[in-house]
């Protein structure tokens, strides 16, 4: 054991912030929003803002997912999922996916991509297949490989303070 082991305490014994705080300051970040889709029979996805870039060279992408989500256990047998990452106009569909029990593709246009359902009208879309699954407290984070991508000229749809909002840009693209 060394010095540094004994001066760390377990994860469990730490004095962490409340969760009220850290929701409090990770709601101050503004997001961007997305929907994790795939096909399990039938099409299934849902709201998330915890997703990323994650490497150019295979690109890849990343996103957390709840660990006892329904979409990630289908996630785990199809082994592939999309990322639609919302355009500005898009919140009431960021809304109809963060609910339960309902069929969130009934009133939303969408087709099939690359095995996974792809939102019509979206900022961004990447196509993946599973990678990994890491574990990280009550989420886990899906790694995957992607294989198609577009994007279009839109503003994207990003989350700050509970609330929806746009990307403005201060100056013109290069």
């Amino acid at each position: 054991m060394t010095l540094n082991d004994e001066m760390v305490a377990p994860v469990h014994q730490q004095q962490l912030v409340s969760q009220e705080a850290f929701r409090g300051a990770m709601g101050a970040i503004p997001t961007p929003v997305s929907i994790v889709t795939t096909a399990l029979g039938a099409p299934h996805g849902t709201t998330v803002s915890a997703f990323a870039s994650l490497s150019l060279d295979p690109p890849m992408v990343l996103v957390s997912l709840q660990d006892n989500s329904d979409l990630l256990e289908m996630i785990r047998q199809t082994k592939r999922f999309g990322l639609n990452v919302l355009a500005y106009n898009q919140g009431d569909i960021a809304a109809t996916f963060a609910q339960r029990g309902i069929d969130r593709f009934a009133q939303v246009d969408w087709q099939m991509d690359h095995g996974s359902p792809r939102l019509a009208g979206v900022a961004s879309w990447t196509a993946c297949r599973v990678a990994d699954f890491v574990t990280a407290g009550d989420h886990v984070i899906v790694t995957g490989l992607v294989e198609s991508a577009f994007d279009v000229d839109i503003a994207g749809l990003v989350y700050q303070h509970r609330r929806f909002g746009h990307f403005t840009p201060t100056e013109p693209a290069p």
